[in-house]
């Protein structure tokens, strides 16, 4: 009796238990996905934010630079709120309204997100104010006019062409001021190394506006520089750095030439004095300091604090999942052991049953049914050939004994003398006994993969004359003609001859056998002026035989089972049509060992024609 399955190696459970990790696995890898992917897209958000507030503060700080008053800042406000999707308010420092792009009933966020001050800007909003804080775009009076503005354009123009003949490239930059000025490839103003044909100084002398203001700055930082100590010479230059750079860059480097001496915390003095004395003169010019308010102006990565409420929704539903998944596991793995179940069952049902399982899916398991079904039948045809087969070879080898032994017991008793007649009568007797042993011989030799080839090139239509030569007696005596066709293509040069005849690489013996038992089972089969064509062509990659007669044929119904063992047309066993049943099959055998097919096609009353295919070897 079979021993009970364990539960823990039952089909159903295991696929339960597959079931609830995959289910537990997949709500765990969605919550964890969840919240990665949504706390990315905040990040993300925040970023964009932050990059909005910066370009925001940027642009009002610009405007502020360039503009005396906030009176025109309203249209810019919009548009920036427009474009961002954000809420912008300006206040002044007391929160007395500037410009906002809501409505003035709506209230402001707390606190504001940075100040507007053009004098004392954020370090990052705008390139150039990393060090003093002042808007590089705060040019005041020392915006050109377009006078001034057009010649200096020109004299860049000059100096371009200057530094491009002496094989420096430069492009020309407008700064804020309205000052054209050269510019290389790495950034660096004037080039870099000017060139000594192109320092001539015209370039970088002030004009009458720039004069001017010098002037006035150099008056307002007058006295903060005489409180500082040490001689310090004047801001007013023959040359004065117009860029981004520090304006006390030019001063520090006129005071060397001077050969002025001053300590490190006197020049640190000296640029706040210069910094202060810049703002002093540019105040008139810029926009007073204001509040800049923005409705998304909290920038800190939010906290996900998960509530009750939402632990309790996200328990339901895993367990809602975990519960369907659980139903549905055992719904589907029921459906699949009931129709194992039946095959276990049917596969312990004692052998000569032969029982079959019913196929109620077209799934693998009805697949599985279904192979299972066509075992057992073959399985049931296999075991009434090997009766009937026992049976045969119990009834060829009873006819000869049988024959034989009557004979010698009457020439023993001295009925009958010896004489040669018997004698060659118990001798084709002997034959027909060895005849079947060695056709049994030869078929279990195959089945057991022993059957030993000794392979040579072999002509096909040598292999047919020999063929053809070797019965052709009996062929004559049966009143039956015997004729041979080769097909070969002239003109082309074989490997092996020069013709295209077909070769093979061929054990020549046993192909002698197999072409030979089918001529003589076209010869038993085929009536008085009947003929017999052995014919060989070329096809493709291989080597074609066919051996036609006009014989009786094989009915549509038998064609399956020609080259099974001990079949016959014949059903009444005699040997005088039927031989002993297994040249077919020893020629499907010898066939297959040497890597071909052999097929057959017949109809009743018109004959049948059997086709063997072989790698060509030629």
């Amino acid at each position: 009796m079979t021993r009970p399955i364990p539960l823990r190696k039952r089909l159903l459970v295991r696929l339960l238990i597959t079931s609830v990790l995959i289910a537990i696995c997949s709500v765990a890898a969605t919550a964890w996905l969840a919240v990665e992917t949504t706390t990315r897209a905040i990040q993300e958000e925040q970023g964009q934010v932050l990059t909005e507030d910066m370009d925001i503060l940027r642009q009002l700080s610009g405007y502020a630079a360039t503009h005396r008053d906030w009176s025109g800042v309203g249209k810019t406000v919009r548009a920036l709120s427009d474009r961002t999707g954000r809420r912008i308010a300006l206040t002044a420092p007391d929160r007395t309204p500037i410009a906002d792009s809501e409505t003035r009933d709506t209230a402001l966020p707390p606190r504001a997100a940075a100040a507007v001050d053009p004098l004392h800007t954020d370090t990052f909003t705008e390139p150039g104010a990393q060090r003093t804080g002042i808007d590089p775009r705060a040019v005041g009076p020392f915006r050109l006019p377009r006078a001034e503005r057009e010649r200096v354009r020109l004299l860049a123009e000059k100096r371009r062409a200057c530094f491009s003949i002496n094989g420096v490239e430069t492009t020309i930059t407008q700064m804020p001021s309205g000052r054209s000025v050269l510019v290389d490839e790495d950034g660096t103003v004037d080039g870099g190394q000017v060139p000594t044909p192109c320092a001539d100084g015209v370039l970088n002398t002030p004009t009458v506006t720039e004069e001017k203001a010098l002037a006035e700055l150099n008056t307002y930082a007058g006295d903060c520089l005489k409180g500082v100590g040490g001689k310090f010479p004047s801001l007013f230059a023959a040359t004065v750095d117009f860029t981004d750079r520090s304006m006390l860059t030019r001063y520090l480097g006129r005071k060397a030439e001077t050969g002025i001496d001053t300590t490190r915390d006197q020049d640190k003095k000296a640029q706040e004095c210069v910094d202060r004395a810049r703002r002093q003169q540019l105040e008139p010019y810029v926009a007073p300091a204001a509040e800049l308010f923005l409705g998304r102006g909290d920038s800190a990565v939010p906290h996900f604090d998960m509530s009750a409420a939402n632990k309790a929704k996200v328990t339901g539903v895993a367990g809602l999942v975990l519960a369907l998944t659980v139903a549905v596991t055992v719904l589907v793995a029921t459906r699949l052991v009931r129709p194992l179940r039946a095959l276990t069952h049917a596969a312990q049902q004692p052998p000569e049953q032969h029982v079959r399982v019913p196929v109620t899916t077209q799934d693998e398991t009805g697949i599985l049914a279904v192979a299972f079904n066509d075992l057992a039948d073959r399985r049931e045809r296999m075991e009434a050939q090997r009766k009937a087969m026992v049976a045969d070879i119990a009834h060829e080898l009873r006819t000869p004994l049988t024959n034989i032994r009557g004979w010698l017991e009457v020439t023993r008793d001295g009925v009958v003398d010896p004489d040669p007649e018997l004698l060659a009568s118990l001798h084709d007797e002997a034959v027909v006994l060895q005849r079947v042993i060695d056709d049994l011989q030869d078929l279990a030799a195959a089945d057991a993969g022993t059957l030993r080839l000794h392979r040579e090139p072999v002509r096909a239509d040598e292999l047919l004359e020999q063929v053809v030569a070797a019965h052709r007696v009996a062929a004559e005596a049966a009143g039956v003609r015997l004729h041979m066709s080769v097909a070969a293509s002239q003109g082309s040069q074989g490997s092996h001859g020069s013709d295209d005849t077909p070769w093979l690489d061929a054990d020549p013996v046993r192909m002698r056998q197999a072409l030979g038992n089918l001529v003589s089972n076209a010869i038993r089969h085929t009536p008085a002026d009947g003929t017999i064509t052995l014919s060989c062509r070329r096809q493709d990659d291989e080597v074609v035989f066919e051996v036609a007669d006009t014989g009786s044929g094989i009915a549509p119904e038998d064609l399956p089972s020609v080259f099974e063992r001990f079949w016959r047309a014949e059903k009444s066993r005699s040997r005088r049509t039927g031989g002993s049943g297994l040249g077919l099959s020893i020629v499907r055998q010898l066939v297959t060992a040497h890597g071909g097919t052999v097929t057959v096609t017949s109809e009743l009353g018109t004959g049948s024609v059997f086709t063997l295919r072989l790698p060509d070897a030629g």
